[in-house]
């Protein structure tokens, strides 16, 4: 019996910690999406300063990745953010193309989902970025 009530101790315990680490969760959500949001700004201004050829997969893995490694609040500003701008891009008469977004959005999975971003580094992008 009072290995019993020692067991239900312990699976109270882990329930509680579970579910406050839970909570803790939901209340970093915020912070990491906007975190998530300013590492998606800072790899397009980044991109914007470069003004390298053929560098825009790799500023969408790596502004996509930054965001992501902030948690799961980052994961989802880098999908809305991703999925929103190639929206509008394709919205409008940019000439881009559907391969292109479709691309870009091979970039953009591919960092968002723990993909070294350098896979798309162009040769000769300066260091700095």
């Amino acid at each position: 019996m009072f290995s019993s009530a020692i067991m239900k101790l312990i699976l109270a315990v882990l329930v509680s910690s579970l579910a406050v680490e839970t909570r803790a969760q939901w209340y970093r959500f915020p912070g990491e999406a906007v975190g998530g949001a300013k590492d998606m700004w800072r790899a397009y201004r980044d991109m914007r300063e470069a003004n390298w050829r053929h560098s825009d997969k790799y500023f969408h893995a790596r502004g996509n990745y930054d965001a992501a490694r902030r948690g799961p609040g980052g994961r989802w500003a880098a999908e809305v953010i991703s999925n929103g701008r190639e929206a509008l891009q394709g919205f409008g008469d940019s000439g881009r193309g559907r391969k292109d977004s479709e691309a870009d959005q091979a970039a953009n999975r591919w960092g968002r989902n723990g993909g070294d971003p350098n896979r798309y580094r162009p040769k000769g992008l300066p260091n700095k970025y």
